[in-house]
């Protein structure tokens, strides 16, 4: 088995240099946060293309700075040190890239004033997360953490014990997937992913408000909508049986990508298949990760010296 590398305060190192120990903060208390990213391989032009890379290292800069894990590592400095991961781990496939902010100091409270902050990077392999091209989905009894309690638009990990619950107990009821509800009883968002709904014409998902975390997938597909096919944007507060009448609902996230919910509650959204407008904005989606759209080049960071594409 070849070796494995990771970004490790600044430098890329072999994987099993990197220890954590079990008196971590990051371990004991998930003092933490994280982006997810991807890298598409296109088989064509055998490039890698790590895709939105810029804004997904800004809002962990963000995330970081709300919870005091403050770094000096510049957004440049992270893509460049993620392109050169990628290429020691001679990266050919569709790639998933996790940077995690965490606070490795030993002791045993759980402060965040004066943390030891460490930076890692590590790559897995990864196509399709959902497993299936269409999904089903229940409302969970779990209720999304509010801004107030642990603010979801820092992707904190201690966090991610929310989404957890929330999957396990959907997917124990036969559910592929969960969607949150807010305090209110707002539609929130899935376990990780941002959720849209549409209907009359014009498309719809919740605001920043209802305590999404601010998805980049997200904020792409609204502007595919908008500028490349027309549609509408609507960004207000949902209520759960606007889901079981919509024409169409899908999610959308990094790793879930564009991916369309067909059942909700054990009702048949739409025509029980994915809608036409999902399946459009799925197509411009999947040019733009390959750098075929050159409207928006900027999105991909190519990983290899050649390409065709540019």
């Amino acid at each position: 088995m070849s070796e494995s590398y990771v970004f490790y305060q600044g430098k890329v190192v072999k994987e099993d240099e990197v220890k954590i120990s079990v008196r971590s903060k990051a371990f004991n208390y998930g003092l933490g946060v994280f982006e997810g990213i991807r890298a598409y391989w296109d088989e064509e032009n055998e490039q890698l293309y790590g895709f939105k890379m810029k804004e997904h290292y800004k809002r962990l800069k963000q995330s970081a700075k709300t919870v005091n894990l403050n770094f000096d590592l510049t957004i440049d400095q992270l893509i460049q040190g993620t392109v050169e991961l990628l290429k020691k781990n001679n990266c050919r496939q569709t790639t998933y890239i996790r940077p995690i902010v965490y606070n490795d100091a030993p002791d045993i409270s759980p402060a965040l004033d004066k943390p030891d902050v460490k930076v890692v990077i590590y790559t897995q392999p990864l196509n399709k997360y959902a497993g299936k091209p269409e999904l089903s989905v229940g409302v969970t009894s779990w209720r999304r953490l509010t801004d107030n309690q642990l603010p979801p638009r820092t992707k904190a990990t201690a966090a991610y014990l929310n989404s957890a619950l929330a999957a396990l107990e959907t997917k124990q009821a036969g559910f592929d997937e969960a969607i949150f509800l807010t305090d209110a009883n707002h539609v929130c968002e899935g376990s990780g992913e941002n959720v849209f709904l549409y209907k009359k014409g014009k498309l719809i998902t919740p605001p920043p408000s209802d305590n999404i975390l601010e998805g980049i997938t997200r904020d792409l597909v609204m502007k595919l909508a908008k500028e490349e096919l027309g549609i509408e944007v609507v960004e207000r507060s949902v209520a759960r049986t606007e889901l079981y009448a919509a024409d169409e609902v899908f999610f959308s996230g990094t790793a879930m990508e564009v991916t369309p919910i067909v059942a909700v509650d054990h009702r048949t959204v739409g025509t029980g298949h994915e809608g036409e407008l999902c399946k459009k904005i799925k197509e411009l989606f999947f040019d733009i990760t390959i750098g075929r759209n050159p409207k928006y080049a900027d999105s991909c960071t190519p990983v290899y010296e050649e390409s065709k594409a540019f």
